[in-house]
């Protein structure tokens, strides 16, 4: 493995090259500056290490000029939050605090290895935003986000039924559009229906359709989201909030590929894919009789877990300043951005509406602020309904 230590201090720069040294496992390149280390450093290199207080041009001016091409690893006499906070998205995986045994940045480096060997064999995040055609796109590369977007894409090759898990705001619909666009499906419909908003007296028809005069309102013939859907993707949300007496409806036409419209003598052939998700303990909800059984094995061929925001945290700051971004053009306002303490405050926070709030919370923030700074103040997270 190939590490480049850029430290201006000769003697620390020394002590990790020697100790360094003495493992075969590693080849080490010092660099006295940040200047020197830029002309030299290429794709041979895996690992980065970087002090940050340097002359001239300090640690993360240093890898924002590498473009967070490179796993780095920072150290540095005088560690704050906002400082490791800065230097997430420019492909730090450690920050170590001055002194530190070298036992510890052999494991961080060891670390950094395992950490790109599984980004490696999980794809990167970059060919999952190139298939996304236009929607938002997946930020960071947490292992819990990768791991789940890795499964997303090996299942979308197929026609398995896929039943997404994960809590509410999570981001469940982004996903079901990631398996359509990497699917043999990605040309033909995608069509989403929240089974949660939908009257109960009006899924039936949602989702199979009508036939003129099958009831009085029904003036002419409507087709449903099956067919809507049909040769593409029917991602069905909240499908535990399905009415249990319908579910058994939901589970014939899946079996059979034909639907009937309401008022209809005779059946249409569908060929669909379904997507599921639901954010509820589907599994009480079979134990307490809410939920079919068969449907459930019928929808959750392939089940992924969608991690929350909290496991996330390295897409906190980039999906506020997309946000942010968008929100300030949308207005007309000026350029904004967010105070270190504000930054400080968006990462400590857990997210119980993972990103869903976070996006309101941003929009919030850039409407009511009377400055181009947003401050910790602005973002409101101490107001609690």
């Amino acid at each position: 493995m190939k590490i480049a230590i850029v430290e201006d201090d000769i003697n620390m720069r020394k002590s990790l090259e020697i100790a360094l040294g003495d493992y075969e496992e590693f080849e080490v390149i010092t660099f006295r500056n940040a200047k020197e280390a830029l002309k030299k450093i290429d794709e041979s290199y895996e690992l980065v290490i970087s002090d940050i207080t340097m002359p001239g041009m300090d640690g993360i001016e240093f890898l924002e000029k590498l473009g967070g091409k490179y796993d780095a690893i920072i150290i540095t006499g005088n560690a704050t939050l906002g400082r490791a906070i800065e230097s997430i998205r420019l492909g730090v995986r450690d920050f170590l605090t001055k002194p530190f045994e070298v036992e510890t940045l052999v494991e961080a480096i060891r670390r950094a290895k395992k950490a790109r060997a599984r980004l490696t064999k999980a794809e990167p995040t970059a060919e999952i935003k190139k298939y996304n055609a236009g929607e938002e796109l997946f930020y960071g590369t947490s292992e819990a986000l990768q791991k789940s977007l890795y499964l997303v894409k090996k299942a979308a090759r197929s026609d398995a039924a896929i039943l997404l898990l994960g809590e509410s705001g999570v981001g469940k619909e982004l996903f079901a559009k990631t398996i359509h666009a990497h699917s043999p499906r990605r040309d033909k419909p995608f069509i989403a229906l929240n089974m949660a908003a939908i009257p109960e007296n009006l899924i039936e028809s949602e989702l199979f359709g009508f036939e003129k005069g099958a009831f009085t309102d029904a003036l002419e013939t409507k087709i449903g989201t099956f067919e809507a859907a049909n040769g593409g993707t029917l991602f069905l949300d909240e499908i535990a909030e399905m009415p249990y007496h319908l579910q058994a409806k939901l589970l014939r036409a899946l079996q059979e590929k034909i639907i009937n419209r309401l008022g209809a003598t005779k059946g249409v052939p569908i060929d669909v894919r379904i997507v599921a998700a639901t954010n509820a303990d589907i599994q009480t909800k079979i134990r307490e009789q809410m939920f079919r059984e068969d449907l459930y094995y019928r929808i959750a061929t392939i089940p992924i877990r969608i991690p929350p925001l909290r496991e996330r945290r390295d897409e906190i700051l980039p999906i506020a300043e997309k946000k942010l971004e968008e929100v300030t053009k949308k207005y007309g306002f000026g350029p904004k951005n967010f105070s270190q303490e504000a930054i400080e405050r968006l990462m400590r926070y857990d997210w119980p509406g993972n990103i869903r709030e976070l996006i309101a919370v941003v929009e919030r923030a850039a409407i009511l602020s009377d400055s181009d700074i947003i401050t910790e103040e602005d973002l409101f997270l101490d107001a609690r309904i």
